[in-house]
């Protein structure tokens, strides 16, 4: 059993210390009460409230369709099951983009309404005006910078990002504006691991990385890919802690076997 647990009430503070310590921060998504509470209870320092949600959960094909009612459903459920771990949740996709009043009132809703301690947006340059505006309503706000999977049409690929020099340049540049606006963390998707370590050791803020190698200060996974619950999606980076997909079709085999055969319910399962 992880001994982290022990550990107080992780705040975006704490983050910043493990950095300066040396601890790697470890971070999985969850969407739901029953999961959060198992992921919190192990010990798990950041829950994030992903916009993946819009494809684990809701089926989508992108992060693109979810609205922020439904970011904000998940995040109360995931609220209500942690005692430990620092929420943060997604800003999806037309909440923020483009309009940092927007982006405020978005926010200030996440926080209010699901009482999570963080939200997350995606994007550099173009997203500073609004970190700023953010943290003007003291809401800490975690940066996402390489594949930003809000904007997947104009990627037109989900493929690393960041390989060319001049987009590895611009990254660079972002996470410094990030780390300047007030962001109190940052994470690093799909990008060359040599870059990611750079980004982390330019940074005071820790980073998080998903596909972006061990140099970085942190790492997220999406749970349902790690406990095995997702088969068609198996990007290089994606540890599978758990065969789950496999075991529950098992079991729900087994249950329709025995109802079937009249075995389900036997003496003792009635009343």
């Amino acid at each position: 059993m992880s001994h982290y647990k022990e550990l107080k009430k992780v705040t975006t503070n704490s983050l910043i210390e493990m950095k300066e310590a040396g601890v790697k921060i470890s971070m999985l998504t969850a969407y739901d009460y029953t999961f959060a509470l198992i992921v919190d209870g192990a010990g798990i320092d950041v829950i994030l409230v992903g916009d993946s949600a819009s494809n684990v959960m809701a089926g989508h094909v992108s992060t693109l369709p979810i609205t922020l009612d439904q970011m904000i459903y998940h995040a109360q459920s995931v609220v209500r099951a942690t005692n430990r771990a620092l929420v943060v949740c997604d800003l999806p996709f037309g909440s923020y983009q483009g309009n940092s009043k927007n982006a405020l009132e978005s926010s200030i809703r996440i926080m209010k309404e699901a009482e999570a301690h963080a939200i997350k947006l995606e994007g550099g340059e173009e997203v500073v005006e609004s970190v700023k505006r953010i943290l003007t309503a003291g809401i800490p706000v975690m940066g996402h910078l390489g594949l930003t999977p809000q904007s997947i049409f104009k990627f037109g690929t989900y493929n690393v990002r960041a390989k060319e020099e001049k987009e590895a340049e611009k990254l660079l540049h972002d996470a410094e504006l990030l780390e300047e606006a007030g962001c109190f963390a940052l994470v690093l998707e799909k990008i060359p691991a040599k870059l990611a370590e750079q980004v982390a050791k330019n940074l005071k803020i820790p980073v998080i990385g998903i596909g972006a190698g061990g140099g970085v200060d942190g790492q997220v996974l999406v749970l349902h890919d790690m406990l095995g619950m997702t088969k068609e999606f198996n990007p290089r980076f994606l540890r599978r802690y758990l065969n789950l997909h496999d075991e529950i079709t098992n079991a729900v085999g087994k249950y329709i076997d025995d109802v079937k055969s009249k075995d389900f319910p036997n003496a003792s399962e009635q009343y």
